[in-house]
C-alpha cells in the first residue's frame, strides 16, 4: 500500500502519479517529489539522476537510485569528483546503475564543476534556486499539461553548461526543478498540492 500521512483511506486519494503497482514510485510521490531541497549533496544527487535520466522513464532510475547511492558513496561531491578511469570502468559493469559511458562521465565532470560552485559561492544551493520564480504553485490543472522546460529552466540550463555541467538541458533542469521543489507540480487535483 503507498504512503501517506493523510488521514484519507487509500481509496480516496488522489495522486498525480504513482500507484499501489509501484510502491517506489508511490513513496517517491508522497514523500520526496516537489519538496524543496536545499542540502548540496541532495541537489548534486538529483542532477546526476535527472541526467541518468535522458531517454528514460523516471521509474527505471529510481528502481536503480539505491544501486548509485551505493556506487557513488551516497553522492559525495568530493569522492565523486575524484573517480578516475579505473571507477569509470568498474561502474560500467555493474547493473545496478544506467550503464552509460556519457552519464557515468557526466555524473564525475558534473561533481568537479559543483566543486568549483561551492567554492566561489558557497553553495550549490544558492546557485539553482535563484531560478526559482517566487510563485512555486503550478498553473496546470493535470499533470499531462505541465510544460517540459520554462524559461526558468532554459536560464539554468545555460548558467550550468557554462560552468562545466553536461547532461543538464532545459527539460532535465525543469525536471530537477520538479523534484527538488522549486516548482510545486502537483495539481490542484493531488492530495499533495497543498502539502509541499
Amino acid at each position: 500500500q503507498c504512503f501517506t500521512e493523510s488521514l484519507m483511506s487509500p481509496d480516496d486519494i488522489n495522486r498525480c502519479f504513482g500507484s499501489d503497482d509501484d510502491p517506489l514510485m508511490c513513496q517517491y510521490h508522497d514523500r520526496e517529489w516537489g519538496v524543496p531541497v536545499h542540502d548540496d549533496r541532495h541537489l548534486f544527487e538529483l542532477i546526476c539522476l535527472e541526467g541518468a535520466q535522458a531517454g528514460l522513464s523516471w521509474r527505471t532510475v529510481l528502481h536503480r537510485r539505491g544501486g548509485y547511492r551505493l556506487l557513488f558513496h551516497n553522492f559525495d561531491i568530493s569522492r565523486v569528483a575524484a573517480f578516475d578511469e579505473d571507477d569509470i570502468e568498474r561502474l560500467l559493469l555493474d547493473e545496478r546503475i544506467i550503464r552509460n559511458r556519457a552519464k557515468v562521465n557526466s555524473a564525475i565532470r558534473n561533481a568537479r564543476a559543483t566543486l568549483a560552485i561551492i567554492e566561489e559561492f558557497g553553495s550549490l544551493d544558492k546557485i539553482l534556486w535563484q531560478f526559482a520564480g517566487p510563485d512555486r504553485v503550478t498553473t496546470a490543472t493535470v499533470l499531462d499539461d505541465l510544460p517540459a522546460e520554462t524559461d526558468g529552466s532554459a536560464a539554468m540550463s545555460k548558467a550550468l553548461k557554462a560552468r562545466g555541467f553536461n547532461f543538464v538541458g532545459p527539460t532535465i533542469c525543469y525536471a530537477l526543478m520538479q523534484s527538488a521543489g522549486m516548482v510545486n507540480d502537483h495539481p490542484p487535483s493531488c492530495f499533495r498540492h497543498s502539502q509541499v
